[in-house]
Order: structure tokens, then C-alpha cells, then sequence
């Protein structure tokens, strides 16, 4: 063995994490106590002869018998974190293994977590009692050449070294204390390997979490597609009207009076729903959130096209007389998608016409925006952005199709979402 593979073993002998290995199994063979008493005191009161206090034999019937009666303690709710923090704490696992945080939510886990403590207090308990009988023995046998063997005349082990050796006594001491130690490393090892299989999460265990956190990334990105659609749009619309209103506020204060309304109209609304979003996302901490705002649907189109107007950008609207049939679901998603194709425009385009058409009928709506672009606009790069991928998100949710080109100098997307699955 080389210097450096010594070392190692050495280590793993008497280092700090063998240090707190031993300490997990004392613990375990300290847990197990209660239990052998228990079971001994029965044992020599129901077997005749039974002997669990000086007989070998019977020491190992009563530790074998303690077992099962111990283990059963796992299914307590507070054993699990317990043994798992303690495993974490003392057996030198690394923080990228995964334990359980709480009580077993499946007889899988609790199975597991029965076998972990049986486990632990088994290895512990055999590991304690070696400790016990053997750290004595060879204290003795390496004072044995030094001292008046005399005390040791009801033992009759220590006899087998007469007229050997002096110094034979020594180190049959000093290897049995090697023993000692290697085996309780052995041990802290194989506990340290079981640990992430017998106290990790369950399947079930893992599987839920995994749909805990699909469940919350999926109420970010909605709030997050939220407060884009709804503040960006609000940010767009409010720029390019405060821009038309500083142009024109000498020559035409009537428009530029309108423009301003408007801004304090647009303004308004977003704050309230970036109030809405904000107690959504406070939600558990400061208490119950109040309950959000309505959301727009496309019964409020009107109002969304008259403050785009007021931005100096002229909407054409073709639309069915009424979109009240639509499911309300359907229509906040068009709203949104509308919203997000108007601040498309205006972000990217400036004050360029628009075309808006809606057209629905018995299986889907459909939503066609077109605006014309040229080189001295701003286009989106292919592949779209926050806005796009928005509406991308939402179609999807919907089962919806979604596309969006440039032919011949004109931008034109297109959505269409189905009303079956949202009825």
C-alpha cells in the first residue's frame, strides 16, 4: 500500500467523520437499550432458565428478539427527520444527497424508515457491545506483560498466553483494538451507504414534489406572462402618448388633452393590475391575499382600443357583432394575446395602421393582427421575445395554433384557440 492509500485508511479509522460515525452507532446501540431491557426482563420472567444478563447465548436471544419490537418506533412522525438529520449530521453525507425533511407520507417510506431504524440500532447495538467487551480485552493483554496477572484468574483467556512471548500479549492488544476500530468504520461506512436508499424520498415522495414545483414554476410564468401583456402594453401605449401629446400640445392641446386622459385612464388600470399580481405573489406571506381583479376579456376590447388610438396608432377592428358566447377563459387569453399584439406594434412598429380581426364560429376563434413594417422599424428578431413566447404560452395552455411572419412588408400574426376543450 502506498503512503497515500495509508493515510486514507487512516483516516477512515480514526478521522473526524470516523469519529462521528462512531458516535451515530454508541447513539443506536443507546436507542436499542430500552428495548433489551425490556426484552430481557420479560425473557426471565417467562423462560425458565433464561439467563439474558450473564449468559452469551441468551444475551443474543434478547438482542435478536429487542429488534423487531424497536423497530416498529419508526413509524412515530418525528423518528423520520430525526434519524435522517442525525445521518446527515454524523455520517458525513454530502448536502447533495437528499433526505427526508418530514413524517413518511407512504407505507413505502414508513417501510423503509422501519428498516433504516431496525438497521441502525442492530449495526449500533453490535457495534456497542463489541466496544464494550473487547476495548477492555485489550487494555488487559497490553498491560498483561507489565502487571500481576492475578486478576486475571476468572477470566482464563489471558492463560492462553502463558510462556508465549513477552511481547505477544501487546499486539494480539493492539489488534484487537485495530479490530475494534476497523469494524466500527466498516459499519459507519455501510450505514453511510444505506442512508440515502432507506431515508431519501419515496417515489411517490419525489413525484409530488416534482409536481409541486411544475405547479409553481407554471403560476410564475403566468404571472409573469401577466404582468408583461398587462404593464408592458400599459408602458407602450403611455410612452407613445406622452410623445404625441409633448408634439402636439401647442398646435392641437384638444388631442394632447385627450392623449393625457388617456395616460391617466392606461396608468390607472395598470396599477391596479400589478396590484392584483403583486398580492397573488405575497400569498402566504403576509396572510391570505385579497382576492384579484377581474381579469379583461374581450368584452373590454373597446376600451384597450381606444387608449391604443390615443397613442396616435389607428386600429382598424373587424369583429362579430358580439363576443359574449365566447368561454370566459377563451376570451381573457384573446384579450391578453390582442394586448400583447397591440404593444408589439407599438414597440416595434411606431404609429403604423393596424388590422384587427376576430372571427369565431361553432369549433374555434381566430385572431389575425397586421401591421406594416419597413427597414427603418424595429422588428422583432425571428424567434420572437418575452411578448411572443407569451403568446406562444398561452396558446399551448389552450391547445390552441399561434404564427407570426413578415410577408411583403407586412407583419401578421395569427391565433387560433379552440372553444371545445375550454367549454
Amino acid at each position: 500500500m502506498t503512503g497515500s492509500g495509508w493515510r486514507r485508511a487512516v483516516r477512515a479509522v480514526i478521522g473526524r467523520r470516523a469519529q462521528l460515525r462512531w458516535v451515530h452507532l454508541v447513539l443506536g446501540g443507546a436507542l436499542l437499550m430500552p428495548y433489551y431491557l425490556l426484552t430481557a426482563v420479560v425473557l426471565a420472567m417467562l423462560v425458565r432458565g433464561a439467563d439474558p444478563f450473564t449468559s452469551l447465548r441468551w444475551q443474543l436471544v434478547t438482542f435478536a428478539s429487542a429488534l423487531p419490537l424497536a423497530a416498529p418506533t419508526a413509524l412515530l412522525p418525528l423518528v423520520r427527520p430525526l434519524e435522517a438529520t442525525a445521518a446527515r449530521s454524523l455520517c458525513g453525507l454530502p448536502e447533495s444527497v437528499e433526505l427526508a425533511a418530514g413524517p413518511a407520507g407512504s407505507w413505502d417510506a414508513r417501510a423503509r424508515t422501519a428498516f433504516w431504524y431496525g438497521l441502525h440500532l442492530a449495526i449500533g447495538g453490535l457495534v456497542s457491545g463489541l466496544i464494550l467487551a473487547l476495548l477492555p480485552a485489550s487494555a488487559l493483554l497490553v498491560a498483561l506483560p507489565f502487571t500481576d496477572d492475578s486478576y486475571t484468574d476468572g477470566l482464563g483467556w489471558p492463560h492462553a498466553f502463558a510462556g508465549a512471548p513477552a511481547e505477544l500479549a501487546p499486539l494480539a492488544g493492539v489488534g484487537l483494538l485495530a479490530l475494534i476500530m476497523g469494524i466500527a468504520a466498516a459499519a459507519g461506512a455501510l450505514l453511510a451507504r444505506c442512508a440515502p436508499a432507506l431515508l431519501g424520498p419515496a417515489p411517490a415522495d419525489r413525484l409530488a414534489a416534482a409536481e409541486e414545483r411544475a405547479a409553481r414554476l407554471a403560476s410564475r410564468n403566468r404571472l409573469a406572462r401577466e404582468l408583461h401583456d398587462s404593464v408592458g402594453h400599459a408602458l407602450s401605449a403611455v410612452t407613445l402618448q406622452a410623445g404625441a401629446a409633448r408634439k402636439v400640445l401647442d398646435t392641437d392641446p384638444d388631442f394632447a388633452r385627450e392623449a393625457l386622459a388617456a395616460i391617466e385612464e392606461t396608468t390607472r388600470e395598470a396599477v391596479g393590475e400589478l396590484d392584483s399580481v403583486l398580492g397573488l405573489l405575497r400569498e402566504g406571506e403576509d396572510g391570505p391575499a385579497p382576492a384579484p381583479a377581474p381579469s379583461p376579456t374581450l368584452m373590454d376590447l373597446d376600451g384597450l382600443l381606444t387608449r391604443t388610438r390615443a397613442a396616435g396608432v389607428a386600429v382598424e377592428l373587424t369583429a362579430p357583432g358580439t363576443l359574449d358566447r365566447l368561454p370566459p377563459v377563451v376570451s381573457r387569453e384573446a384579450y391578453r394575446i390582442v394586448q400583447e399584439g397591440l404593444s408589439n406594434a407599438l414597440r416595434h412598429a411606431g404609429r403604423v395602421p393596424v388590422r384587427l380581426r376576430i372571427a369565431e364560429d361553432r369549433k374555434k376563434v381566430e385572431i389575425t393582427m397586421e401591421n406594416p413594417v419597413d427597414g427603418t422599424t424595429r422588428t422583432r428578431p425571428t424567434g420572437g421575445g418575452r411578448g411572443l413566447r407569451g403568446i406562444a404560452e398561452r396558446v399551448t395552455l389552450l391547445r390552441g395554433t399561434c404564427a407570426w411572419d413578415t410577408v411583403d412588408g407586412v407583419w401578421r400574426l395569427t391565433v387560433r384557440l379552440p372553444l371545445e376543450a375550454a367549454r
